[in-house]
């Protein structure tokens, strides 16, 4: 399944820049709102599902090389959070869903742990 599929599915809005999201393949899935059990448990070129929204979470995703990250719950990232994953080619999206439906969804459409 493509990022384009699952943003589509799941009626995800984008926050940063647009991407081929067609030619991106998701490896798998991971939620955590630590980011230091998203360092040790995200998978790279994953999808980390999370209700944090402030400026470190673009480095984690930086550094894992995440397909994307989906911030749940209505949470939304500031303009310097929103500016900074832009700079580091970080794909932030979002939903007013909360975490534990999202994962659900994306089980539902075949994306599995690492």
């Amino acid at each position: 399944m493509t990022l384009q599929e699952i943003i589509d599915q799941l009626d995800l809005k984008l926050l940063t820049e647009s991407q081929d999201f067609a030619s991106i393949t998701p490896s798998s899935g991971y939620a955590s709102d630590l980011l230091s059990c998203a360092m040790a448990g995200a998978k790279q070129n994953g999808i980390w599902i999370t209700l944090q929204a402030h400026i470190n979470i673009v480095a984690v995703a930086a550094l894992l090389e995440l397909s994307a990250v989906i911030i749940t719950e209505g949470a939304q990232p500031d303009a310097d959070t929103i500016e900074r994953a832009n700079q580091q080619g970080v794909t932030l999206l979002s939903t007013s869903e909360p975490t534990f439906s999202t994962a659900g969804r994306l089980w539902e459409l075949g994306l599995r742990s690492g």
